[in-house]
């Protein structure tokens, strides 16, 4: 049975606040990302290239992270159900 919005929002609400530290970090890049959407439908501002740069290196330099592949397992999801616009 398909959750209706409300119900949705109420459980992305209860698993954020199950999350640990380092994975809510994760969650609130990727909530920034999906949300800055200019008028004109591009996803990708400067700032969010600059950001998804600062995090790639971050990442690739061998900190600790969380990635996205994990946070949407977290939640039940996959890189499948984020499909890229190009």
């Amino acid at each position: 049975m398909a959750l209706d919005l409300q119900q949705q929002r109420e459980q992305a609400h209860a698993w954020r606040d199950r999350l640990p530290p380092a994975k809510l970090g994760a969650v609130y890049k990727l909530l920034e990302v999906m949300i800055e959407e200019n008028d004109d439908g591009d996803l990708l501002t400067e700032e969010t290239i600059h950001r998804l740069r600062e995090s790639q290196a971050e990442f690739t330099s061998g900190a600790e992270c969380v990635s996205m592949e994990e946070v949407l397992a977290d939640f039940g999801l996959t890189m499948a159900d984020f499909p890229i616009k190009e």
